[in-house]
């Protein structure tokens, strides 16, 4: 049970079947009383989590057939900000580790991991932890790093309509939909989208998402006032 009393949710999302059911097999370990849900493409995975009731965890495979790298956590951080997600895959490079954690995964996990390792790795994620693989020399992202704090500073320098047209951008809206949703026109969405570039100081509307993904919602969304 999760902390509103209900069943607790997992999905995993995972191209191959034995590895699902070895997933499966872990979280019944750790959780009996449990709903399990199974997506084989991100597509699949963005639909199940736009639909229905809620889940309390995600595991994802970095290795997926309809995304390349870090794609597929990308966008799933970005069309579900508040999902916690567990990255479990074959990669165990400390240079993958840490730049999973840096796009806000809530752990890593590696596939060569034991039934009981993965089963306490996730009740570790689930009671609010950060889990990284035993040996990794890395740490998990600090939550009050320079960087975090210069972007918290830059998010300040938003008006409250930039902030708006930033969340719809995370939320994977098109300018057109963003237009829809505010009553303006696209050209006045492509201004706005060139200024939050410029006070974020970043390239694309992909790194503004991957960037602000990193922080909490609190820091997001603040007045930009300061009041």
């Amino acid at each position: 049970m999760n902390a509103q009393g209900e069943l607790v949710r997992f999905l995993i999302i995972d191209d191959h079947p034995l590895f699902r059911e070895a997933l499966h097999s872990a979280i019944q370990l750790a959780y009996p009383e449990v709903e399990t849900v199974e997506a084989r493409t991100i597509a699949e995975a963005n639909e199940l989590l736009s639909a229905g009731k809620p889940f309390d965890l995600a595991l994802l495979d970095l290795n997926m057939p309809d995304v390349s790298g870090f794609e597929g956590l990308l966008q799933l951080r970005t069309r579900h900000p508040r999902l916690p997600i567990v990255v479990v895959s074959g990669h165990e490079d400390p240079r993958i580790i840490s730049e999973t954690l840096s796009y806000g995964a809530a752990g890593f996990i590696p596939k060569s991991s034991r039934k009981s390792d993965l089963a306490a790795a996730i009740r570790a994620v689930m009671e609010g932890q950060v889990h990284v693989p035993e040996g990794y020399e890395g740490k998990p992202p600090d939550a009050d790093s320079a960087d975090r704090v210069e972007m918290v500073s830059r998010l300040a320098k938003l008006t409250p309509q930039q902030l708006r047209v930033l969340q719809m951008l995370r939320q994977g809206l098109l300018n057109k939909q963003i237009a829809y949703e505010l009553q303006v026109g696209e050209t006045t969405v492509k201004a706005h989208v060139s200024e939050i570039l410029r006070k974020l100081n970043v390239y694309s509307r992909t790194q503004a998402v991957i960037e602000v993904s990193k922080l909490d919602n609190a820091d997001l969304f603040r007045d930009p006032t300061g009041l």
